[in-house]
């Protein structure tokens, strides 16, 4: 597969075994030998930041100016045939340089960071964002990277800017208020849907947007329970069930599905001053709402968060409905 992807984007990672190592070789390179990938970054410096209690978890806002591309781009059909694909080798800027990840999937440096290290994990090959197949490589692609960070998924109507090409990213973990308030929520907030010695289920409810974790250490049990949600969300339909995943690693895995019911909320669709510009994606539904623009950033209250949250995710009554059809089938 390799062969795939020429020989000159390779960087040179002679002597180092792990993919953090790998990867922190890529990210040093990068900022210091590609001018938007340095911008990129330095631009991190002036990020703002608001943050909001909910009791028991926090919501943080961001205006990140450098995301403007992403939270606005243009995901339909159209567009996407339009346009070359940004992740495809061939069209890569000539100083992106990338390491191999993980079987065919390669670690690039993100020149628009939302983390203080950003990573875009694509496929060698133009295939479309689809979950289901690629499931595992998810959790493997955690447990190479380990505790240092948190490897996620946006469906392609759920945030990925590449729905057309399938792509894994990749933050550094603490970053996410999930990262912080899952020990908490999993206590108070959760209840046990599945349970055994190898593997958990949750469903955690009452922090804005619902949404099922996961845990285990065995591989084959945590994506064989993915696969049973993954089913029931996907009842009546045949595309792609919405939603976004967070995954991280520390000796087991944490996986968190937040299912979705619309990829924007209606502030994206207004005009003039009633307009805000916000596409939520796994990074919001971890708990840090992006704002690329000032005057949205300015706008921003507790009831307007907890507005978009309601008008993206499972409401309650549909996710308790989803946990019950879940029980149901776990005893029988």
């Amino acid at each position: 597969m390799q062969t795939e992807f020429s020989e000159k984007f390779y960087l040179d990672t002679e002597g180092l075994s792990t993919l953090p190592e790998k990867a922190e070789r890529l990210f040093e390179h990068q900022i210091s030998n590609w001018k938007l990938a340095a911008g990129g970054y330095q631009s991190l410096l002036s990020v703002e930041i608001k943050k909001f209690e909910f009791g028991n978890f926090t919501i943080e806002a961001h205006f990140n100016p450098g995301r403007i591309i992403s939270s606005s781009a243009k995901v339909d059909a159209k567009s996407i045939n339009e346009r070359p694909c940004f992740l495809c080798s061939k069209n890569l800027p000539a100083e992106q340089k990338a390491v191999m990840a993980f079987d065919n999937y390669i670690l690039l440096v993100n020149p628009f960071p939302i983390f203080d290290k950003h990573f875009t994990i694509p496929t060698l090959g133009h295939v479309p964002q689809l979950i289901k197949p690629e499931i595992t490589n998810l959790l493997t692609l955690s447990s190479l990277l380990g505790k240092g960070y948190s490897v996620f998924y946006n469906g392609p109507k759920c945030g990925a800017s590449a729905p057309d090409h399938m792509h894994f990213q990749a933050g550094n973990s603490g970053f996410m208020m999930i990262d912080s308030d899952f020990a908490e929520l999993s206590k108070s907030n959760s209840k046990i849907i599945f349970e055994d010695a190898e593997v958990k289920t949750l469903f955690v409810t009452g922090c804005l947007r619902n949404f099922i974790a996961i845990e285990s250490d065995n591989i084959l049990k945590i994506a064989s329970e993915f696969e049973l949600v993954y089913n029931f969300l996907n009842e009546n339909g045949t595309e792609e069930p919405m939603m976004n995943l967070i995954c991280s690693f520390d000796g087991s895995w944490r996986l968190l599905i937040f299912p979705r019911i619309k990829h924007r909320p209606t502030y994206f669709f207004e005009e003039g001053e009633k307009k805000i510009l916000i596409s939520p994606a796994a990074v919001d539904m971890g708990g840090v709402l992006i704002f690329p623009r000032e005057e949205d950033f300015e706008k921003i209250t507790t009831e307007l968060i907890v507005d978009v949250f309601k008008q993206v995710t499972f409401s309650d009554d549909d996710f308790h409905h989803l946990a019950e059809k879940m029980m149901a089938s776990e005893k029988g």
